[in-house]
């Protein structure tokens, strides 16, 4: 299913949004909901987690995981794994890529950690 703005939605894919309608900026975001939550057009919401910029050099945070180039970013980019944020669907502008394999790994193991899951 494809959103208003014509964005087909997958879990791991990178997005753009605005997360709040006073943002003046749309910020990159990873989507966590499940496929079959993201094709379900009686849901309008989905999980997401927040990313920012991020200097290179500069490390992430425990509850941060790192995304750039790869993922479709122009730049490198701390995901926050410790708050998943819900959106309506047609908040999502812009698809810039899908999350690899590996660094889906490096997420999950930092959602696992910043919510003590193990």
């Amino acid at each position: 299913m494809k959103n208003k703005h014509g964005v087909a939605l997958r879990q791991w894919d990178v997005v753009k949004v605005r997360f709040r309608p006073t943002d003046r900026d749309e910020h990159p975001a990873v989507v966590v909901s499940n496929d079959e939550h993201c094709a379900d057009s009686r849901l309008s919401r989905l999980n997401l987690l927040y990313g920012t910029k991020i200097a290179p050099g500069n490390p992430p945070r425990p509850h941060q995981a790192l995304i750039n180039s790869a993922e479709g970013r122009d730049f490198l980019t701390a995901v926050d794994c410790s708050y998943p944020y819900t959106v309506e669907k047609d908040a999502i502008t812009q698809s810039l890529g899908s999350v690899g394999v590996e660094r889906r790994r490096a997420l999950k193991r930092t959602i696992i950690a910043a919510f003590r899951l193990m």
